[in-house]
């Protein structure tokens, strides 16, 4: 039996990666488990916020599943994919993929377009229509400083532990990210030292990547990924 744990990304939740989840329940036989990071979810409360804490939630979630079925593959999404990876350094994980891990920062020239993008719609009246701003509207004035001070420890912390990976991996990126430069798949190709090793980049994807685009692509080749033979 196999289980796959999806770690969902920074001041996001389960939502951000449920058209991956529902493909791989649809197409398989395994467990599949999204947990939702302390104070993330639907409802933000991020005022206590500690990346010891995320990272000791994932695993939480892992160990059992390892104790329970034959194989387990973590995947996880912008800063979930940083505690994938920790994860994959620290047990023994059959097979890793990264969706837009968020290694590095931000990309100021993308994010320029974007608002650009966003200023040329509320000038037509079409914001309302934006996806990028609707996603993003509710977050602002609800993420305190302090838990953007949490998530930059964390990358700071996992990126230590990239060296130690060498479970078989798979590192996707949409170009088009706005939150993490696309170039942040070919550092992490780098860093880790899996002897299996594949990156992608989507050329019409932005950083919600199961969300996008290329979603049924992506489904489909995190798929291929996990289920062909190592």
């Amino acid at each position: 039996m196999i289980a796959c744990l999806i770690i969902h990304g920074y001041t996001g939740g389960p939502y951000e990666v449920d058209p991956l989840a529902d493909f791989l329940r649809e197409n398989t036989d395994w467990h599949v488990e999204v947990p939702t990071l302390p104070g993330h979810g639907e409802q933000l409360s991020l005022k206590n916020a500690s990346y010891k804490n995320w990272i000791q939630s994932a695993e939480a979630a892992l160990e059992p599943l390892q104790k329970k079925y034959e194989k387990v593959y973590v995947i996880g999404f912008s800063m979930g994919g940083m505690i994938a990876a920790y994860l994959a350094a620290k047990y023994q994980i059959d097979k890793l993929v990264l969706l837009a891990p968020s290694g590095k920062y931000l990309s100021f020239k993308q994010i320029g377009l974007d608002i650009a993008t966003c200023i040329g719609d509320g000038i037509r009246g079409d914001l309302s229509k934006n996806k990028l701003y609707n996603h993003y509207k509710k977050k602002l004035g609800v993420v305190p400083l302090k838990a953007n001070i949490e998530f930059m420890k964390l990358v700071r912390f996992t990126r230590r532990y990239l060296d130690k990976v060498n479970s078989p991996v798979l590192i996707a990126h949409g170009q088009l990210d706005g939150m993490v430069p696309y170039k942040t798949a070919y550092y992490l190709d780098k860093e880790i030292h899996s002897e299996e090793k594949e990156v992608v980049v989507f050329e019409r994807s932005r950083h919600l990547i199961c969300l996008g685009e290329d979603k049924d692509t992506l489904n489909g080749m995190v798929y291929q990924f996990l289920v062909q033979q190592q």
